[in-house]
């Protein structure tokens, strides 16, 4: 797999979709009159500088990266939802994604921290029980959360976008013919998924925080928070590999959790979903050769 094929991804937004490339990303989203509005910009220097090539410091330029796209992305789609006349302004939105961070943090990362202390308190179990006492905990945290949300009818589209954004990239790697009858046949399940992310760092933060040993509360905590770049770094880096290899015999049993959880976090879209997916894409693609050509 090339490193353009792997440069390669994208996100769903309320009634649309973001795809990005390797210099450039597009949104496309599903306006209230049925047409479909149209948005695109280059990804930043940063991005595409040599410094988001080096391995380990790329996971983080590509998290801080996707932070902003997303917001952008939703700050779009909220507009066009919105309708003529209406405006919904950037600042609300971001700080509405800072809150959640914050509120991500605190209920992924330090209440379960806490409750592994308490556990080893209470029982004496060695620091090395106790820690994967706190990455079960957060690993419930996490597919308890996916599940409930998936419940909201608002939510269960975004999951069906976001169906459609991983079928239009799985045919794209696949050289299939993109269109959606043939879009439609391809899973909706994709290695690169931000759900993977999200499930290898959990996975990777029961090794990582075990080898911190015992520790009181407030360090226990402080060890938490200060190791999330570096937990970030290596589930980029776990998942390129994993992506690069994934027709291995070796790589493919694990990637099985990754895309069995993504069956919480995508839906089977409609035909109308997949032609918004494939009209980000090829509005992506188009920018992209657009900029790579001399004027």
């Amino acid at each position: 797999m090339s490193e353009r094929v792997i440069a390669y991804g994208g996100q769903a937004v309320l009634e649309g979709v973001m795809m990005r490339g390797a210099s450039m990303c597009a949104v496309a989203v599903r306006a209230p009159d049925g047409t479909i509005a149209v948005h695109t910009e280059p990804l930043g220097r940063v991005y595409r500088s040599r410094i988001a090539r080096l391995p380990f410091l790329r996971g983080l330029i590509v998290l801080w990266d996707t932070l902003g796209l997303g917001m952008r992305a939703m700050t779009f789609s909220a507009n066009v939802q919105a309708g003529p006349g209406q405006s919904i302004e950037a600042g609300p939105m971001a700080l509405t994604l800072a809150v959640s961070v914050v509120l991500a943090l605190g209920i992924f990362f330090l209440l379960p921290a806490g409750a592994g202390f308490l556990v080893e308190r209470q029982t004496g179990w060695s620091a090395w029980w106790t820690n994967l006492v706190e990455g079960l905990m957060r690993l419930g945290l996490l597919l308890g959360y996916v599940w409930g949300v998936g419940f909201l009818p608002d939510i269960q589209r975004v999951f069906a976008y976001h169906g459609a954004e991983h079928k239009t990239i799985n045919a794209f790697e696949a050289e299939a013919s993109l269109d959606s009858d043939t879009i439609a046949r391809f899973p909706r399940e994709h290695a690169r998924c931000g759900t993977a992310f999200l499930l290898t760092v959990v996975v990777l933060s029961v090794l990582l925080f075990g080898l911190l040993g015992p520790l009181p509360l407030l360090p226990r905590l402080i060890a938490r928070l200060a190791l999330i770049p570096v937990l970030v770094a290596l589930a980029y880096e776990a998942m390129r590999l994993t992506a690069r290899h994934a027709r291995s015999p070796w790589v493919g049993p694990l990637l099985y959790p990754n895309l069995a959880l993504q069956k919480l976090t995508t839906r089977e879209p409609d035909a109308g979903m997949i032609e918004v997916a494939l009209t980000a894409f090829r509005t992506m693609r188009t920018a992209e050769e657009s900029a790579a050509t001399p004027t």
